[in-house]
Formats: structure tokens, C-alpha cells, sequence
């Protein structure tokens, strides 16, 4: 399609693709913000506080723990990954 036919169809097409961007972003931000090496490590030691504290059993600081711990695997080769590629 020519720029003639890009320009015809730009009132249906470009607020569809204004809305695909929006989503892109927002689904970003999402990601940037659960694998955040920062975040993740301070969840974990408030995760630490809260069992040394005794307001969560041994059993859910186990699970809970091994869910932050595969986040921080997962950021953690996400920023590898995005450092190999240029």
C-alpha cells in the first residue's frame, strides 16, 4: 500500500494502531516493573522480616521466597539478554 492508500485508510487504521502502542507500553511498564532486580531483593528481605518477625509460617516464607527467587533469576537473564543484543 502507497502512501495515497495509507493516508485513505488512516482514520480506521490509526487509532488501532494508537491503542496496539498504548498496550505495548503499558505491558512494558508491567514488566519493567515485576523484574526490577531492586524491587525483588527488597521483597525479599521484607519477606525475611516478616518470618523472623513470626507473622508468617516457615512454609509460606519457603513458597513465597521461591517465587521471588524465580523472578530474580527471570530479571536477571532478561538483563543479560538485552545487554547481548545491541
Amino acid at each position: 500500500m502507497g502512501l495515497i492508500g495509507s493516508l485513505l485508510t488512516l482514520p480506521v487504521t490509526g487509532p488501532a494502531r494508537a491503542g496496539f502502542w498504548v498496550v505495548d507500553q503499558v505491558v512494558a511498564a508491567a514488566e519493567a516493573e515485576l523484574y526490577d532486580e531492586g524491587r525483588i531483593v527488597a521483597e525479599l528481605r521484607a519477606l525475611a522480616a516478616e518470618a523472623d518477625a513470626g507473622r508468617i509460617t516457615e512454609e509460606e516464607h519457603a513458597a513465597a521466597e521461591e517465587v521471588l527467587l524465580e523472578r530474580l533469576m527471570e530479571a536477571r537473564a532478561r538483563r543479560a539478554h538485552s545487554q547481548e543484543t545491541p
